[in-house]
C-alpha cells in the first residue's frame, strides 16, 4: 500500500507543518541577519501578518460565510472564483 499520496494521515499532516514552522524561522532569521532593524523585523512581521489573514479570508471566510455551497482548492481556484463571479455580475 502506498500512502504517499494520503494527506489525510496525521502524522504526516503535523511534521508537514512543523517543515512550514522550521522554512520559516530559517527565512526570517536570515533576513534579520541581511537587515538587523527593529523596523524591517516590523513591517516583515506584519506582512506575514496581513498574508496569513489574506489566506485565511480567501478558504475560511469564503466558504463559511460567502458562500457555503463553493469548495477552493487553492488559490488558482479562488481567483477563478473571485473573477468569475464578478463577471457574471
Amino acid at each position: 500500500m502506498n500512502n504517499s499520496g494520503d494527506i489525510t494521515n496525521p502524522k504526516l499532516l503535523w511534521c508537514k507543518a512543523v517543515l512550514f514552522v522550521v522554512i520559516g524561522g530559517l527565512c526570517a532569521g536570515l533576513l534579520w541577519l541581511d537587515l538587523p532593524r527593529w523596523r524591517d523585523a516590523v513591517f516583515f512581521g506584519l506582512a506575514v501578518w496581513a498574508f496569513c489573514r489574506a489566506y485565511y479570508f480567501a478558504f475560511y471566510v469564503i466558504q463559511h460565510y460567502v458562500d457555503p455551497q463553493f469548495k477552493f482548492s487553492g488559490l488558482i481556484s479562488f481567483a477563478q472564483y473571485t473573477f468569475g463571479r464578478r463577471n457574471r455580475k
